[in-house]
């Protein structure tokens, strides 16, 4: 799984307009951050529209849809120097707590 995060990073857009503002892992959490949000929206706007508007659920899309979501979350988990397993292992450990 952690294979998934630096295949993932080989499309990673090179250009950084915050450059000059932000250090470079900090833009990287930034535009993570926007496109989950992009892609988390666009998840949730497949189910309104079968909900709410009787289409037909598609799963295929939605399916893409969260494939999205993992190629953003991949390139907050190489901006924040952790993996998969890392974050799943914590996970577990505090709903064991729980």
């Amino acid at each position: 799984m952690d294979n998934f995060i630096e295949e993932a990073l080989r499309t990673e857009s090179t250009l950084n307009p915050l450059s000059t503002t932000y250090e470079e892992n900090t833009a990287r959490l930034l535009h993570a951050a926007i496109g989950l949000v992009t892609e988390s929206g666009e998840f949730i706007d497949a189910l309104k529209k079968f909900l709410f508007y009787g289409r037909p659920l598609d799963l295929v899309n939605l399916k893409e849809e969260l494939g999205d979501i993992l190629w953003y979350v991949a390139v907050a988990m190489s901006a924040l120097d952790t993996t998969f397993e890392e974050e799943m292992d914590r996970v577990i450990r505090k709903l064991r707590t729980r």
